[in-house]
């Protein structure tokens, strides 16, 4: 390993800390970066054959619990620079916020992207997923990214480049995003964050906030709603261990006590059973699993 790094490297390290449903094995090792040179430095020191995942707030993920191989890369609080380039144009890093994000543009009088706000994740987990809340959707506000290889090179990147739908986003597996740019339109900062307040009432009256979830657990199937779906199926407050599905907001898994991902993966396929069997309609994940599936 390079010398003269400034993050901080542990080894068997429970991810469950590190994730909103509170579940998920050892990682062998993690690696949180100083800055983004700092973090240019530690790829650069890599084995080629080292497996990298790479985790914000982790939200939309469930990490098995046998853990994770190789190195997870921690960018929340570390890749958390964000300026505004020019009158309507901004650059954010991969491990900020998306709220942060929403509220600094409401700030420096741009608009679009007040839907972040409602999104529980970072900007690099929103361009990996072309994440969307209320609306609004990641990459329709992207002009490029900027991306880091293995060796630590900074790679930019137009849209054009990758294949983008919904809540998919197919990009270089050996690449990774570190910053977004974006561009805005011109707003009133009062209006935006007023648009925001009234974002986070909506999701406070409608989602299980301040609960273990990961944000929505299903893509919505086109012309449905996921979780209309699931209510109609009777599935609300079905449980498997210490999962239960949200009794508030159907498309919700909540962690009530001492869940596994094993009980999350389980209840998950109970869900996409039953509305297949009802419905005929087969709901596709939009949480990612990570780690080895049969081991869950």
């Amino acid at each position: 390993m390079n010398t003269g790094l400034k993050g901080k490297h542990q080894s068997n390290v429970l991810l469950a800390s590190y994730t909103t449903w509170d579940v998920g094995g050892l990682a062998d090792r993690i690696y949180k970066p100083f800055n983004l040179s700092d973090l240019g430095l530690f790829l650069s020191g890599l084995p080629k054959t080292e497996p990298l995942f790479w985790l914000g707030l982790g939200s939309n993920v469930l990490i098995c619990d046998s853990g994770v191989r190789g190195t997870v890369v921690m960018t929340h609080n570390a890749l958390k620079q964000a300026q505004k380039t020019d009158p309507s144009c901004v650059r954010v890093e991969a491990g900020i916020p998306c709220p942060l994000v929403a509220k600094l543009c409401a700030k420096w009088g741009l608009t679009g992207v007040e839907f972040l706000a409602g999104i529980p994740g970072t900007v690099g987990g929103a361009l990996e997923m072309n994440a969307g809340a209320f609306g609004g959707e990641m990459w329709a506000w992207v002009t490029k990214v900027e991306m880091i290889d293995r060796k630590g090179k900074i790679i930019t990147r137009f849209p054009k480049e990758f294949t983008i739908g919904y809540r998919e986003v197919v990009r270089n597996p050996d690449e990774w995003y570190v910053a977004a740019h974006l561009k805005l339109a011109k707003g009133n900062p009062e209006h935006s964050m007023g648009e925001i307040r009234k974002l986070l009432r909506r999701r406070r009256e409608t989602q299980p906030i301040g609960l273990r979830s990961a944000g929505s657990v299903f893509q919505n199937p086109p012309h449905h709603s996921a979780a209309q779906l699931i209510e109609a199926s009777g599935l609300k407050g079905i449980r498997v261990g210490g999962a239960a599905v949200s009794e508030k907001h159907a498309n919700f898994i909540i962690n009530e006590g001492q869940a596994k991902a094993s009980d999350i993966a389980c209840l998950m396929n109970k869900i996409q059973e039953e509305v297949n069997r009802r419905y005929g309609i087969y709901l596709v994940p939009e949480v990612r699993r990570v780690g080895n599936a049969e081991l869950m």
